[in-house]
């Protein structure tokens, strides 16, 4: 009886099409009204005659059918255009032919063939077959007759499998559209997809199984997730996104190029109604891969901070053996001085009892450096307790010495110099100046934060609402979403910047208590042996690593070209404050304020910005900076060489209006004097042969860079500012070395060990940072050309072992600047060289 119905019901449906077609068909010469798929259907509709056709099929339980509908007409008038309407059981498709597209400044492409996938029918629970039937209506409202084709196919791979490539070819005109289904194990995918051209410019889209299917060029961006290729697109979908576990992979290609960063052709310039018909086609493979299970995510984060607690590790077995080495010993021997950190010590010039009460920081006496004279200060010690931080004094508070500015230009200008010419302020006044770097770097940090945050959150939201995937710059190859974040692995692997930052503080906090102990022990306000330990600067320093940490991970919430200055402006900072902080080792009366630096800070880094919008194409910037960064190096060297002494100013005697600087004629006189003394007079030999060497060299550096930017003008600006303090700084790091060496001071194994760890890890760090995994230099379509795949664990890339490598390479450097000088703790002050 079964085998007997369903031939009836077919013959019974055969028979209701012959009677819908006579029902609404046109007159004689008509094609056949009950269409066939796989035929080509051939005629002619003018304003009085209009042709129907009606396709059935019959869909099995369970499966999705497909049908693409191909027309074709030859007429090119765009005033009596051949109209194609599809009805289907729950929709209607209609296209025009010529089918128009529109592109930059108004510019038309007309297309004489059309291919749409009509949107298929959604599988029903029944389980008998259905029968399907689609109705496709022909018109013109030309009062002639135009001509037109028609082929209606079923699509048998409609539905794309999972590890399992395909291959395909779309155009403007004939888009395209494929389904997928999540299988039962898989949480999510990665649709990735390839072509060998980059051209032309294509548009991958996912969407959510509704219908009418957007897969035009003005309306995919109207639903679902999208984003435009050349020769590389990678898209992840996660299941819970799609209550039906299935969804749509639509494959647009754009009229012109401009979107992935082509030109308009030259060959249509002024031609703007060529018809274009099959000339952008573009062959694209697409495969579907499962992406990771959570598992991996565990796996990943566990990785990051137990990788980073190591260090904690190592630096409490560090601390433990010095602690049972040194800070164990609470009895300061006969002819011994205790220096923090650095345990007991033999002096071989004790600290004499009769010193007087008031003596000030770093006082030399007749055997010092100064020349026999000994400086006296009406300053009282302070009494115990009182070297308290406090950030609301002025640094105008502190430097209060009248005798020392009366006597500083005398010293300043020996052609040998001690350490102890150069600390000879009060411990307590010097200590509480270099706090302020620390108390307004939190400042910055807070009021930094908060508006970047806030930013990049509604960057994420605004992405993950319009599922435009081009506003941000990530490697979509190895991009792992957690919760509303599209690239988790980029945030977490900036851990290590936190972790390490809060790391260097408790050993900085560390040193800084044992100091305060160790004056306490005794019972004396300062010490004339070693470096003067001043820790301003190095807690700054370790809040501005974790500030790198935090901006570079909300930089990676969404990268792009508007927010990059996010992840570098504390890394400016950081190359700052390391450059001062080696400054002021041998130089501690006469180091930069906070103000003042933070001051230079804020400049560059709208120096940064303003080459971000203008360094591109515009010369007139970069003659501009390279002036500023020539006349900024000279100034900057002439500060260092003359120990700050050097000054342009008119005669002492002059007042009023003649002491200005524009009218005295003193100020010429001082420059050519200048200038004859230094620069003729002792051309042979300068005074200061080691600053002047570092300064010839520091200058060429700099001028090199200058002369660079000016000829090839890099578009990544905000990097290049960035490559000139990292060069200033590793040049007088190793000057600094050098210097050391020559000297005949020792590096001890802690800092040897750091030194090398620095350069190793730098090393490996520098090579991941140039494997370029995106660029916001160039067009979303075009940085996603250099995508890869994950590297580590499945789970992070390239960019992200940079992030943990250069954490590591940060932090040893810090430790390098912190323990270079340990060795200087049994030397006295007027024996210290300063360089």
């Amino acid at each position: 009886m079964a085998g007997r119905a369903a031939p009836a019901a077919g013959a019974l449906l055969c028979a209701l099409l012959w009677a819908a077609a006579a029902a609404v068909g046109g007159g004689p010469g008509d094609n056949p009204a009950p269409g066939a798929f796989g035929h080509v259907y051939r005629g002619a509709v003018n304003i009085s005659a209009e042709r129907v056709y009606a396709f059935a099929y019959r869909s099995e339980p369970g499966q999705v059918d497909a049908v693409r509908v191909y027309v074709n007409s030859s007429s090119e008038n765009l005033q009596y255009p051949v109209l194609f309407v599809v009805r289907q059981q729950k929709g209607v498709l209609s296209w025009q032919v010529p089918l128009i597209f529109r592109g930059l400044y108004q510019r038309t492409y007309n297309y004489q063939e059309v291919s749409r996938t009509l949107c298929p029918t959604e599988p029903t629970p029944e389980t008998r077959p259905s029968d399907q039937i689609i109705f496709v209506d022909v018109a013109s409202m030309a009062p002639f007759n135009i001509a037109y084709e028609l082929l209606v196919t079923r699509l048998e791979n409609f539905q794309l499998e999972t590890n399992k490539a395909f291959n395909f070819t779309a155009s403007p005109s004939q888009p395209q559209y494929f389904l997928y289904r999540f299988p039962q194990d898989v949480d999510s995918v990665i649709i990735n997809v390839v072509s060998d051209a980059a051209y032309p410019c294509s548009v991958v889209s996912v969407q959510d199984i509704v219908c009418p299917v957007y897969d035009l060029d003005h309306n995919v961006e109207f639903n679902g997730v999208y984003q435009s290729m050349t020769k590389q697109a990678a898209i992840t979908v996660q299941r819970k996104d799609f209550p039906g576990e299935q969804f749509f992979v639509v494959f647009v290609i754009k009229p012109e190029d401009y979107a992935c960063g082509g030109s308009v052709p030259s060959s249509i310039h002024g031609n703007v109604n060529r018809t274009w018909n099959l000339q952008r086609t573009k062959n694209l493979q697409v495969t579907i891969v499962p992406s990771i299970k959570k598992s991996v995510y565990v796996q990943a984060m566990f990785f990051s901070f137990l990788g980073f607690l190591s260090f904690y590790l190592g630096s409490v077995i560090v601390a433990f053996v010095h602690y049972i080495s040194t800070d164990m010993k609470l009895t300061v021997p006969p002819g011994s001085v205790s220096i923090a950190g650095s345990g007991m010590m033999t002096s071989s010039h004790p600290i004499s009892a009769s010193t007087p009460e008031g003596s000030s920081y770093g006082a030399i006496d007749e055997s010092s450096s100064s020349g026999g004279r000994q400086l006296s200060s009406p300053e009282r010690r302070a009494p115990a307790g009182s070297d308290t931080d406090s950030s609301v004094e002025e640094e105008s508070d502190f430097d209060t010495m009248p005798e020392i500015e009366s006597d500083k230009n005398i010293i300043r200008t020996k052609v040998f110099l001690y350490l102890s010419d150069l600390s000879r302020k009060d411990r307590r006044i010097v200590s509480k100046k270099y706090k302020i770097y620390f108390w307004n770097i939190i400042t910055i940090a807070v009021f930094y934060a908060l508006p970047v945050i806030q930013l990049v959150i509604t960057y994420q939201t605004v992405v993950n609402v319009t599922g435009n995937q081009d506003i941000c710059y990530y490697n979509f190859l190895c991009a792992h979403p957690l919760g509303v974040l599209s690239a988790f692995n980029n945030i977490l692997s900036n851990v290590g910047h936190m972790m390490l930052g809060f790391l260097f503080l408790l050993i900085v906090l560390r040193r800084d208590i044992l100091h305060r102990r160790a004056m306490e022990m005794k019972d004396i306000y300062t010490l004339d042996y070693g470096i003067p330990k001043h820790f301003g600067l190095f807690y700054a320093m370790g809040i501005a690593l974790m500030m790198e940490g935090v901006l570079s991970a909300c930089y990676h919430v969404c990268p792009n070209y508007s927010n990059f200055q996010f992840d570098t402006s504390f890394m400016y900072m950081i190359a700052g404050l390391c450059m001062l902080k080696l400054y002021q080792t041998r130089h501690p009366d006469i180091n930069a304020s906070a103000y003042s630096a933070y001051a230079s800070f804020a400049v560059v880094i709208s120096l940064a910005v303003l080459g971000v919008v203008f360094g591109k194409n515009d010369v007139w910037f970069w003659v501009i900076f390279s002036m500023i960064h020539v006349l900024a190096s000279l100034a900057l060297s002439t500060q260092i060489y003359y120990m700050g002494r050097f000054k342009i100013a008119p005669c002492a005697g002059c007042a009023g209006f003649l002491s200005s600087p524009l009218t005295d004629v003193g100020i010429f006189r001082r420059a050519v004097m200048v200038l004859y003394t230094d620069c003729i007079q002792q051309c042979s030999r300068p005074m200061y042969m080691d600053r002047m060497v570092l300064l010839i060299v520091g200058n060429l550096v700099n001028w090199s860079f200058a002369i660079f930017g000016l000829v090839y003008r890099p578009r990544d600006f905000a990097s290049y500012i960035l490559g000139i303090f990292i060069c200033n700084l590793l040049l007088y790091l190793a000057f600094y070395i050098i210097m050391k060496l020559r000297s005949s001071e020792k590096l001890l194994p802690i800092p040897m060990f750091c030194i090398v760890a620095t350069a190793v890890v730098w090393a490996a760090a520098l090579y991941f940072f140039f494997q370029t995994l995106s660029s916001w230099e160039e067009t979303p379509a075009e940085s996603r050309e250099k995508n890869r795949p994950c590297i580590l664990l499945g789970f992070f890339d390239d960019h992200d072992v940079w992030h943990f490598l250069s954490a590591a390479a940060l932090f040893f450097s810090f430790l390098v600047l912190l323990t270079l000088d340990d060795d200087l703790d049994t030397v006295r002050r007027d024996k210290i060289p300063v360089f």
